[in-house]
């Protein structure tokens, strides 16, 4: 069986002809310290999902033209103009049901190599199977979330925390893929589009002592080589990952590929969530347009309505 490193290695070499052009007529920017340059603004959409439809078994890399054909197949299926919510609902396709297609940027190609998930460990290209202890807290958050206790008891993205798109670990979702760099010797500083979230990763020191009072951990980086390796521990309570504990080990690659391109890597670790660690590799490409504020709370009437409505029902089943 193939290790990790041999799989991200041949994915680099197949992804992208801009990965080629590098061992030849491509030159990395660099900084003053003279480390790539990795600064500007990038987004992360695209269509190829992060876990391998189960239905593909162990085609690990589409034809190309079973990928345009998937890429048109997928487009309409997920159309939110041509959705009806009855038939459908949230999780067909996933979505906010309230939007139109106007709202969503997704992504319409899938990535480069086209692989049928952007999970390159395990091979199967999905999710490790949840511990016992995983899926003990997945069902009392899920008794929780029915009974609406209280905020707490609300999905960490509805109270405009953390989200799965923003991280950590950044993964493409249906809008505000974008993230911003900005590089300095001391500092590597992420700035996401979603729910605005601001990580500034330190340079080259050590992780602190104890929790990170921050529900994005404590990341701290160093380079090895042209790749900045950020290393993330000492998450506050839980993170985006809905399963996922404060014992979350994460550590994330970026690498320059191109003039526009950028490879990101993470690999998640948590033997109190999942039976094995699982990396990803996605695809980031240079955008001219800025980012913009995501005002989350302003106007969010949701999580009122939500905790009134379920208090509603609970004293007309007492009367």
């Amino acid at each position: 069986m193939p290790t990790r490193k041999t799989l991200v290695a041949v994915l680099f070499l197949i992804s992208s002809p801009l990965v080629t052009a590098q061992s030849t007529d491509y030159v990395v920017p660099r900084t003053p310290e003279g480390h790539p340059d990795l600064q500007g603004t990038f987004t992360f959409r695209t269509l190829t999902p992060m876990q391998r439809p189960v239905e593909l078994g162990e085609r690990a890399v589409l034809s190309e033209e079973e990928a345009l054909e998937w890429q048109a197949f997928e487009n309409r299926r997920q159309n939110r103009d041509l959705i009806i919510d009855s038939v459908g609902g949230a999780q067909y396709p996933p979505g906010v049901i309230s939007y139109n297609e106007f709202w969503y940027e997704r992504g319409n190609e899938t990535v480069m190599d086209r692989r049928t998930s952007l999970i390159i460990d395990p091979p199967d290209g999905r999710i490790p199977p949840l511990t016992e202890a995983a899926l003990q807290r997945r069902r009392d958050g899920a008794a929780m979330s029915e009974a609406s206790l209280g905020p707490e008891a609300r999905p960490y993205a509805e109270r405009c925390i953390v989200t799965r798109t923003s991280g950590p670990p950044m993964q493409p979702g249906s809008y505000n893929l974008n993230v911003q760099f900005v590089q300095t010797p001391e500092h590597f500083m992420i700035m996401n589009e979603m729910i605005h979230n601001v990580r500034v990763v330190k340079m080259n020191v050590q992780h602190r002592n104890g929790p990170a009072l921050v529900w994005e951990g404590d990341s701290v980086g160093h380079w090895e080589g042209d790749t900045l390796v950020v290393d993330t521990l000492n998450f506050w309570r839980g993170t985006a990952f809905a399963d996922s504990t404060p014992n979350m080990h994460l550590v994330e690659k970026f690498i320059r590929v191109g003039p526009d391109t950028l490879m990101y890597e993470f690999t998640v670790e948590d033997p109190t969530t999942w039976t094995q660690p699982w990396t990803a590799v996605v695809p980031m490409r240079r955008m001219n347009q800025p980012i913009y504020e995501y005002a989350c709370h302003e106007g969010n009437h949701g999580l009122h309505g939500v905790l009134a409505g379920i208090r509603r029902l609970q004293l007309e089943a007492e009367q």
